[in-house]
């Protein structure tokens, strides 16, 4: 990590995102959608390709399975898909996904420094707000939001700009961390210093390519910051 660019004591705030930063959900994901996909008599779709669709919001990741599939019309199939996906995703939510490792560390690191903490993801917020409760997580942030929070999803700035409105940070103070380009991009369009996790998702792509102003193989990483 560039340490000189992510100096802790340069930021009141962090803005958090969940799936690929904090938790590793590609196998709630993958048992979602494929329950979703025999619902609809669709065959199934690898994790593999599921990894590169996560990040973008749930329909997204729903349009992008059905026609991964070959579904004919995916457009007119996504009411019916979205009612089986949030069926099944609400029953399984956290069963078959886990924190990852350093996790707990980097958040009590951020807190002990004084930052405010409020975790930002495109998922919606009836799925975030669970999950983080079941690993543990929730206490760490003094807000949550999800992809329906907001008019807007990332990478579009307005999610930033409204969660720094709620923490009552300024962008330029405020640390965002996340896995993504879509991470980033919202983070550069909100005038936020952006710092990546290596391990997660990124739509399939390396991530040590994306503009950020540092990169963490661990969120425990961020105590030495």
């Amino acid at each position: 990590m560039d340490t000189l660019r992510t100096d802790l004591s340069r930021f009141d705030a962090a803005i958090v995102d969940l799936d690929g930063t904090m938790v590793d959900t590609l196998g709630d994901f993958a048992e979602a959608l494929n329950r979703m996909l025999r619902d609809l008599d669709l065959p199934p779709v690898p994790p593999t390709a599921i990894e590169r669709m996560v990040g973008k919001g749930s329909e997204h990741l729903i349009l992008s399975a059905l026609a991964h599939v070959g579904a004919p019309a995916p457009a007119a199939l996504f009411d019916r898909a979205w009612e089986r996906y949030q069926h099944h995703y609400l029953e399984i939510n956290g069963r078959h996904s886990a924190a990852y490792p350093g996790v707990v560390e980097g958040l009590k690191a951020l807190r002990a420094r004084g930052l405010r903490l409020a975790c930002l993801t495109n998922k919606p917020t009836a799925f975030a707000k669970p999950l983080l409760a079941a690993k543990g997580l929730d206490g760490f942030f003094e807000q949550v939001f999800g992809g329906d929070a907001f008019e807007r999803k990332k990478p579009d700035p307005l999610p930033l700009l409204k969660t720094c409105e709620a923490l009552g940070t300024v962008p330029s103070r405020t640390l965002m961390v996340g896995d993504s380009s879509n991470d980033a991009r919202a983070a550069r369009a909100a005038g936020c210093p952006v710092v990546l996790v290596t391990y997660g998702y990124n739509h399939g792509e390396p991530v040590r390519g994306v503009d950020a102003d540092g990169f963490v193989d661990s969120l425990a990483d961020l105590a030495a910051a």
